[in-house]
């Protein structure tokens, strides 16, 4: 493994770990997208809004694994370059268990108050028996969800980015078979779209199991001993990624309060159908990331600081072009993004496609943000990281969606994501350019591209 991070050509290796992972985030984000296509083909507009409310859960558990997972996975791989395979399965052991354990107590909490958690997240007493059946079952099953994601992130940087992608696939293709038998076929409802999600990702997670039977795989559970030291640093490299998630959930919660107040049901059934896409979208971006810690951990730990630079550049360009693919399928489609979601009332399709026209122009510049950010936390540069992230998802976000609407109207609030992407791309390109960093390339790296 060490020789092919060392020596294999900088393209061939990125597009390597970029299509699994890539693919596998998709596959992740698609599990959530199918529970809304189902839901609001086979239960109605209003239970999609519902299972809208409780989506922010899916961000909380991710968040904690992409926290935990991205922290631990870009240890594992700084002490595989440096050689040191005991240290790295030390790191691994302790993130497995600090996850499952975090999540664990999170999870009886929201059992516990998940009444008061539905209608925290923006439910009104129309849509909260369908967020309730959603939310519950999803949150039993949470635990399983979370030792999804840690597995397929150390597979990952254990080499093996294909299997991380195949159980993904399989708890993906899984989900949307459950969803059918289980909402048409068994007319279940939303409970169906929460089992089904549930049940495939058990099978997943038996699928990435393989891979500790693997001769090559370093990978391995130890006896576990907590150091707080380790425990420290795999929280701090991983709270840009904490962040990126948390700040989704938020987003999502502070989106639906806003809609429902200046708009209505109408905007809420709306940003539904928007949100799913966006959490598709999202996960591509987090997928590049993905696709380039592993390399960029282990170049660092090995010193290898110009191909380092190189990998940067190439990730940069990719967020770029996805951006521009995304927004353009935006513009073109919006109609047809639709039309995934079943028959919509007419003022709900026109405001739906209105918001897709203007929200999808924010694309164009979170690809840059996001690759920019996941770089940083990758080479442990995590105050720079966490500023990029901080400052398009809270700083500028929050402000601007309630200045918006109240000074604009309700067509604005579909602005403020794009606004927040768009001056946080700006301030860091300005901020590059001040820092003058550019003659360090070939020394520990920075803020070079």
């Amino acid at each position: 493994m060490n020789e092919t991070l060392r020596n294999t050509p900088t393209k061939k290796l990125f597009i390597s770990y970029l299509i699994p992972s890539i693919i596998g985030m998709l596959l992740m984000a698609i599990n959530i997208l199918v529970d809304g296509i189902f839901v609001s083909n086979g239960v109605g507009p209003e239970a999609l809004a519902g299972v809208n409310i409780a989506v922010p859960i899916f961000s909380i558990l991710l968040s904690i694994s992409l926290w935990i997972g991205m922290g631990g996975a870009t240890l594992y791989s700084i002490a595989l370059g440096q050689n040191n395979e005991k240290k790295a399965q030390s790191i691994f052991t302790q993130s497995f268990f600090l996850a499952t354990f975090i999540v664990g107590i999170l999870v009886v909490l929201c059992l516990w108050k998940q009444k008061e958690l539905a209608y925290l997240f923006g439910a009104s007493d129309e849509i909260f028996p369908y967020a309730k059946d959603y939310l519950q079952i999803i949150l039993l099953f949470g635990v399983i969800y979370v030792i999804e994601n840690i597995l397929s992130i150390f597979i990952r940087n254990d080499g093996n980015p294909k299997l991380a992608m195949i159980g993904l696939g399989v708890t993906s293709v899984l989900n949307i078979v459950f969803n059918y038998v289980f909402i048409f076929m068994m007319d279940m409802g939303v409970k169906g779209a929460a089992y089904g999600t549930g049940l495939a990702t058990v099978i997943g997670v038996l699928v990435l199991l393989t891979h500790f039977f693997r001769k090559s795989s370093i990978l391995k559970f130890t006896t576990l001993k907590l150091e707080m030291k380790t425990v420290s640093e795999i929280l701090k490299i991983g709270l840009p990624s904490f962040i990126v998630e948390a700040s989704a959930a938020v987003t999502i919660i502070a989106y639906n309060i806003t809609f429902m107040h200046f708009v209505g049901a109408v905007g809420v059934t709306a940003y539904a159908v928007v949100n799913y896409m966006h959490a598709v979208f999202l996960m591509l971006f987090i997928g590049i990331g993905a696709a380039l810690q592993p390399i960029v951990s282990y170049h660092y730990g090995a010193k290898l600081y110009k191909r380092l630079q190189q990998f940067l550049k190439l990730g940069v360009i990719t967020g770029i072009v996805f951006g521009i693919g995304i927004w353009f399928i935006g513009w073109q489609f919006s109609e047809n993004i639709v039309a995934l979601f079943g028959e919509m009332p007419a003022d709900v399709l026109a405001y739906t496609t209105k918001g897709i026209m203007l929200f999808f122009i924010g694309y164009l510049f979170l690809g840059f943000n996001l690759v920019y950010a996941e770089y940083y936390q990758a080479i442990k540069k995590i105050k720079l990281s966490s500023i990029i992230i901080v400052t398009r998802s809270i700083v500028l976000f929050l402000p601007l969606l309630w200045l918006l609407p109240t000074y604009f109207g309700g067509d604005a609030i579909w602005l403020a994501f794009p606004i927040a992407e768009g001056i946080t791309a700006i301030g860091l390109i300005i901020a590059r350019k001040r820092l003058q960093v550019l003659k360090n390339e070939t020394a520990e790296p920075v803020l070079s591209a």
